[in-house]
């Protein structure tokens, strides 16, 4: 029989429990402790991909097996799920790659394969695990930027509260650093929260504000300018002196609005008009 085919009939007949040898291997040399789930997975998929490379060996076929890549992707994507890194994903391929090489040389070199067929058989073992780190690294990496943007939608809308003091009357605290981005979500926002839940009166507190600028100041003071055409009537409580001369130095014209040097006082004001 030629010798390849030997290889490949080998591969073929006797998968499973090569893919257990080699994974068995593969998590000694890792050293690590691998959830009993991972390991089962790992040697139903090798299973299958050492079907899959007999096949390939027997017509010289150098496509890849799908089930490789759906692996991948979800060792990637698990990986990101729990908080992992890129690094700990890495770590583990050059022990795999040196078992899937030693394996295979192995089984060659047993059947008597030529030279020229080992280098070919190698290339393609070398070639499936480059794929599987590609495809691995990207579903991570496409993982932690979902995961990222998940987070950061929270943040945004955790960072524009308005929150319902009593009727008609909300209070929209500013917290942290305020920049372009934070004075944009505001009004993006905030505002649509106001007008939807019938607000006549909003306090804005900005004694949690840490730095500001004239120009964010300006943006800030573009959020009353707009709540007035909507009927609601602001107020600003918490501006600190600093604060104040931002405020002033951007060309902001605080005659208009009401400020109280604290959310009560601007609350107390309130029910003295009302």
């Amino acid at each position: 029989m030629n010798p390849t085919y030997a290889v490949a009939d080998e591969l073929q007949q006797n998968a499973r429990t090569i893919a257990k040898e080699m994974v068995d291997s593969i998590v000694g040399l890792i050293g690590l402790e691998i959830p009993r789930q991972e390991i089962d997975q790992a040697i139903i998929v090798y299973t299958e991909y050492l079907s899959f490379l007999g096949d390939s060996i027997r017509n010289k076929d150098e496509t890849t097996s799908e089930g490789l890549l759906e692996w991948s992707k979800q060792n990637g994507e698990r990986e990101a799920a729990k908080g992992g890194r890129v690094s700990d994903i890495l770590f583990r391929y050059p022990p795999t790659r040196m078992v899937f090489i030693d394996k295979m040389a192995e089984i060659s070199l047993r059947h008597g394969v030529n030279t020229e067929d080992l280098i070919w058989i190698n290339k393609r073992v070398n070639n499936m695990l480059d794929i599987s780190i590609n495809e691995t690294v990207f579903a991570f990496e496409r993982q932690t930027s979902k995961q990222m943007r998940e987070v950061q939608d929270e943040v945004d809308i955790l960072s524009t509260p308005v929150v319902p003091v009593q009727d008609n009357v909300a209070v929209l605290p500013l917290v942290g650093k305020m920049d372009h981005d934070r004075a944009r979500l505001i009004l993006e926002r905030a505002i649509p929260l106001v007008a939807s839940q019938k607000i006549q009166f909003l306090i804005i507190d900005f004694s949690g504000i840490v730095t500001i600028d004239a120009t964010i100041a300006k943006h800030i003071f573009d959020i009353h300018n707009v709540l007035r055409l909507l009927g609601v009537h602001s107020i600003a409580t918490g501006m600190r002196p600093e604060l104040a001369q931002a405020a002033v130095e951007g060309g902001v014209d605080f005659s208009s609005i009401k400020t109280f040097a604290t959310v009560k006082q601007g609350i107390d004001s309130i029910n003295n008009e009302v």
